[in-house]
């Protein structure tokens, strides 16, 4: 075995509670990091440590973070440097932990009438699935309710929560760590003219998740795609890097089978083949191993609300 296969003791060796006995940890996560990428870990930590943006037992800046930066990068230190200090620098001027703080979204039900955008339930792998229904977009309605900038600051509260809530309890109902969603982005009846005025938001949204929240990303199916839709890929395809494109399906309207390959019919919503009829509507339940069944938690809007 060379030098470069031999994988890493110390911080790259398995997290804890892992309870799946098949589990085996993809390429550059912990407990499956080569001598470089270890020695990569090691030094993008020390070098951001002395420049005073790494904290050691910082949550938020804990090994599997560190080597989401460091994969994005494909494991170059001073790309992934760069990368994280300008993350950094952008929780600050974005106001990132005062949003996890205050931050309140009480239009919540009005926005789903016309945009909806939820996480719900988990896929076969344990990943949090993550729905978008772009083709109900109303425009004109949607910012009668809210603005482009309360959107943002929605998305970035939700990127926090998917990291901090959502993927721990899907590890733990997993018995494997977790780091990635399944996403399934809707696009029946979009509008390209929709798309067009909606560009901006889209685009700003893609650069906070790419930028700032990097290697969430697991399977990706945009669902419904009509036909001019590649016209509007061509639109996208540029604000995501290669290794983003590979993780995207794209499939017309014969999606089922493919969407229940990956998600068990009881977490897929109806509306999209499944057996899910969560009460008051999927798109407001928030269900999920974040929210154990029959618990009253807390929605967005500050009221109470009972998981399905």
């Amino acid at each position: 075995m060379s030098g470069q296969q031999v994988v890493a003791a110390s911080a790259s060796a398995l997290p804890e509670g892992i309870t799946d006995p098949n589990y085996k940890p993809p390429p550059g996560r912990l407990g499956n990091l080569t001598v470089i990428q270890q020695h990569a870990l090691e030094k993008i930590k020390k070098e951001l440590a002395e420049e005073g943006y790494y904290i050691e037992g910082e949550p938020r800046m804990s090994d599997a973070t560190m080597l989401r930066f460091l994969r994005a990068r494909k494991f170059d230190v001073p790309k992934a440097k760069e990368m994280f200090i300008a993350n950094e620098n952008w929780r600050k001027e974005f106001g990132v932990d005062d949003i996890v703080q205050n931050f309140e979204y009480p239009e919540l039900k009005e926005v789903d009438k016309y945009y909806p955008q939820y996480y719900h339930k988990n896929d076969k792998d344990g990943r949090p699935v993550y729905i978008e229904r772009l083709g109900l977009l109303d425009l004109k309605a949607l910012y009668a309710a809210t603005t482009p900038e309360r959107q943002l600051k929605r998305l970035v509260l939700e990127y926090e929560k998917f990291l901090n809530e959502r993927l721990p309890a899907c590890a733990a109902a997993a018995g494997h760590p977790v780091e990635t969603s399944c996403t399934i982005l809707d696009l029946q009846n979009v509008s390209l003219s929709n798309f067009y005025r909606v560009k901006d938001y889209v685009m700003q949204a893609s650069s906070i998740g790419q930028n700032h929240y990097p290697e969430c990303m697991g399977k990706f199916y945009i669902i419904n795609a009509p036909f001019m839709f590649s016209t509007v890929w061509s639109f996208i395809k540029p604000w995501l890097d290669e290794v983003t494109v590979a993780k995207i399906d794209i499939l017309n309207s014969s999606y089922k089978d493919k969407l229940l390959a990956q998600i068990d019919a009881d977490n897929l919503p109806k509306q999209f083949g499944g057996n899910c009829t969560c009460a008051g509507g999927c798109s407001l339940s928030d269900a999920g191993p974040w929210n154990p069944p029959g618990e009253t938690v807390e929605s967005e809007s500050g009221g109470k609300v009972l998981s399905a």
